[in-house]
């Protein structure tokens, strides 16, 4: 009899530390997450502080994505341009000009940003020679000539590039 009582204190004695054990643990566990939650309302409230917001474009995350347009060319109807810029600071450049043949012409590279100018600067791999465009505003490159300055003539308004977001099907490309 001793022996099945004291078997029965160790049983509930273990049934009781297991009860409080999982009954202990929920509570840690939401007062993690409670934690992670206050965390991150902090972090959001951080993201919204519009004082941050002064400077419309951030030269490290501001100008990344896809631009598109139809530039002016001097032998055909216009070139057909796409630029993405990537996020590690690398950027493809596809061109196709609108003769017999439809052939689009790749380039890849490195871009970096040109403070004093407002500009992004396109550096190919191997031959061929830097690119640059000024940041007309948040979603609009304005294409430069080899010297740095601005395209001047009739038809200086379309050497634009437009970021993807406003442009609503690459069929602007089409004229």
């Amino acid at each position: 009899m001793k022996v099945l009582k004291k078997q029965l204190k160790q049983n509930l004695l273990f049934i009781l530390s297991s009860v409080l054990l999982v009954a202990y643990n929920p509570v840690m566990a939401e007062t993690e997450q409670e934690s992670l939650l206050r965390a991150r309302a902090m972090t959001r409230q951080h993201e919204t502080d519009h004082a941050e917001h002064e400077n419309q474009v951030d030269k490290n995350q501001g100008f990344h994505g896809v631009f598109y347009g139809f530039l002016p060319c001097n032998d055909c109807l216009g070139v057909k341009t796409t630029l993405s810029l990537k996020t590690n600071n690398n950027y493809l450049l596809v061109t196709q000009y609108t003769k017999e043949s439809a052939r689009e012409f790749f380039e890849k590279g490195k871009y970096t940003w040109d403070d004093e100018n407002r500009a992004v600067v396109l550096t190919p791999r191997g031959e061929g020679s830097e690119r640059k465009y000024v940041i007309e505003d948040e979603n609009t490159l304005v294409q430069l000539n080899s010297d740095g300055s601005r395209v001047t003539g009739k038809l200086a308004d379309r050497y634009l590039l437009r970021k993807s977001d406003t442009v609503k099907a690459r069929e602007i490309h089409f004229h």
